[in-house]
């Protein structure tokens, strides 16, 4: 009886544990995941009728425009990501470079088509650049305008005091976001708490408000409104901007608790504020200059401002986060060259920090806010870059299931032309503002998308240069059988981009020095197209003739290489190597043009100014900079 009654009360407490668990991952996501769309009350609405393609506010647009925001959050976000996308993981991981990498691990796809697919999935990685670049600006400035409304006097500081804001926030990253992270979940679960009640007042005041649920009010708009309505898209899209950040993140906390917390929170507080303003404007039009705030009473406007502008810096704090992640992520695929990588939590592998892409984004994010002067003109600018990446998104999934999941063509065609048809549409709409501003994450995803394919493109010219010049293991062997060099006491490791060819640092060694250590082992990290690699797999060690190993270490996209850590696994698989007494031997490549090939030679310039420029392989690879012997090399591509 008693051990019957123990069973329960550890099945009791086993329950307990993991719903505190559960609830503790939705309050996080909350905070991460949510900012971004959670924000979107601050300015979508208002760009409908006070943007650049505004127009009248009337009874049947208030009702059309909020039609098309309702379905634009169920259609969108909850049945196409929530639903569908998120199905679409890599090993647990989402976001557009996992999805990509899932295409290259297991479609069957032709070269021409796998190029083609790898080719979207990279510039929809590289438009993200442009939407990391805005979304700070647009939701801090948005923030911060709320301080004219307060006191009309102050209008000449709403840009110094956005531009300080920002300046701190992105001084602040290099202490990593754990220090303020427990924050993030309380705060925006208040603002979604706060925005859903000034709705429902709202709303209380003219509940025919709610009309607008029915599809048809969006219909009947656009068909009543033709270019001009297809335009206003533009803005009803911004309703749905933090779409792409849920299945970004969804490898930190789970696909059940990102859907929970959008289904019993995040969802009816978006609606019950848009619903809000939309009661507000039928009653009052000339509040369409700014209904967020419209919604607030005079003694809480203060409170509010200050609410509004730390969701927007924690909104802000996820998508640079974002950004950091894909910089790592482009890296270790091999699409970007080596930088410097921090990680700013032992708890959290997720929290990272590049300094090179948040001194970009800082200079290029307050240069915006300087240059668009308000928010409404910088929505004129946002978009575009997401609704590609959106697009991009459809048609990678579509491969995924067709090709891998092997789902029922006939039924899969028409859910994805579905989709096609609403993400075409966004599209369209925000490419008319091109010349107002949205050529700007166009303009900074192509670049960047230019430097990922040269990166590419030359490190796989520069491999095959250094693979005519060397030879194979087996070659390099039995070569040793025909005439030993001079072997000195030691242990030497040697860095090698190929497992089966001996490294050019070793032969040039061989060749000058006359000299090998007694111990030798060829070094190879290798690249898996996974999130993370287990570490039973991780590091595998082959034994050689006379004292040479082999050792191929395996870590995924989501993984930076540690060169300590490679080592005591190999030492357990054999190797035996003592850390304090190695010597690392690198080469140091040092790239000129010369050879003909098919790659045009101002590309194979950019190529070398980014390789002199990359992280040195002692930083990136954490080597002891005392042990490092670093052999340079001419090499002609």
């Amino acid at each position: 009886m008693s051990t019957h009654s123990e069973e329960t009360d550890v099945t009791l407490h086993s329950a307990e544990s993991g719903l505190k668990r559960f609830a503790g991952l939705s309050l996080a996501a909350l905070g991460v995941v949510f900012g971004d769309i959670g924000t979107s009350p601050l300015y979508a609405l208002r760009e409908c009728f006070h943007g650049e393609y505004g127009i009248p506010v009337s009874h049947a647009n208030v009702l059309g425009v909020l039609s098309l925001l309702v379905w634009s959050l169920i259609l969108i976000v909850s049945l196409k990501y929530l639903t569908f996308i998120m199905k679409a993981d890599n090993d647990g991981e989402g976001g557009i470079l996992a999805l990509t990498a899932l295409i290259i691990t297991h479609s069957k796809k032709n070269g021409y088509e796998r190029w083609f697919l790898v080719g979207i999935g990279l510039f929809g990685a590289a438009l993200l650049y442009g939407d990391g670049m805005i979304t700070p600006a647009i939701s801090v400035l948005s923030a911060v305008e709320g301080v004219q409304i307060i006191a009309p006097a102050f209008k000449d500081l709403v840009i110094p005091v956005t531009i300080l804001v920002l300046a701190g926030l992105f001084l602040f990253q290099h202490h990593g976001t754990a220090k303020v992270g427990a924050l993030f979940g309380p705060i925006i679960f208040l603002w979604f708490t706060v925005i859903g009640i000034l709705g429902i007042v709202e709303i209380q005041r003219y509940p025919e408000v709610l009309k607008a649920i029915l599809p048809w009010y969006g219909i009947s708009f656009l068909l009543s409104n033709h270019i001009q309505g297809f335009m206003v898209l533009g803005a009803v899209f911004l309703s749905v901007t933090g779409a792409e950040a849920l299945y970004a993140d969804m490898g930190h906390f789970g696909k059940n608790p990102i859907r929970l917390t959008w289904a019993l929170l995040v969802l009816p507080a978006l609606l019950l504020n848009y619903f809000g303003q939309g009661a507000l404007l039928l009653n009052f039009p000339q509040e369409s200059h700014n209904p967020f705030y419209g919604l607030v009473p005079s003694w809480g406007m203060i409170p509010m401002v200050l609410l509004a502008t730390s969701a927007t810096i924690i909104a802000s704090q996820a998508l640079i986060t974002g950004v950091f992640s894909l910089t790592q992520q482009a890296i270790q695929l091999g699409y970007l060259p080596r930088l410097t990588v921090t990680h700013t939590s032992a708890r959290h592998i997720g929290q990272i920090y590049v300094p090179a892409a948040n001194w970009s984004l800082m200079i290029a994010t307050i240069g915006l806010v300087a240059g668009f002067g308000s928010s409404s003109q910088l929505a004129a600018a946002y978009g575009v870059a997401v609704t590609a990446t959106m697009l991009i998104s459809t048609i990678l999934f579509y491969y995924v299931a067709s090709d891998i999941w092997k789902w029922n063509r006939s039924a899969l065609n028409l859910m994805i032309s579905f989709f096609a048809i609403i993400d075409l549409s966004f599209f369209g709409a925000s490419m008319t503002k091109l010349f107002h501003g949205a050529w700007f994450p166009l303009l900074i995803g192509l670049v960047v998308f230019t430097f990922m394919l040269i990166w590419n493109e030359g490190r796989m010219l520069l491999l095959k240069q250094l693979k005519d010049r060397t030879l194979t293991v087996e070659e390099f062997m039995q070569s040793l059988l025909l005439q030993q060099p001079q072997r000195v006491n030691g242990q030497a490791i040697y860095l090698t981009a190929n497992p089966d060819t001996v490294p050019m640092a070793m032969l040039h060694n061989l060749r000058h020095n006359k000299v090998l250590h007694s111990e030798v082992a060829l070094f190879h990290f290798s690249l898996e197209r996974v999130p993370r690699v287990l570490g039973s797999k991780r590091v595998e060690v082959t034994k050689l003739s006379d004292g040479f190993f082999k050792v191929v270490a395996r870590y995924g996209f989501l993984e930076y290489p540690n060169i300590s850590q490679v080592i005591d696994l190999a030492n357990q698989e054999g190797l035996h190597f003592k850390p304090e007494s190695i010597s690392f031997f690198l080469s140091r490549e040092k790239i000129v043009t010369g050879i003909k090939s098919k790659m045009a030679v101002w590309r194979k310039k950019l190529f070398a100014l980014m390789a002199r420029n990359a992280l040195s392989a002692t930083a990136y690879y954490n080597l002891p900079a005392g042990q490092v012997i670093e052999i340079g090399l001419l090499v002609q591509i």
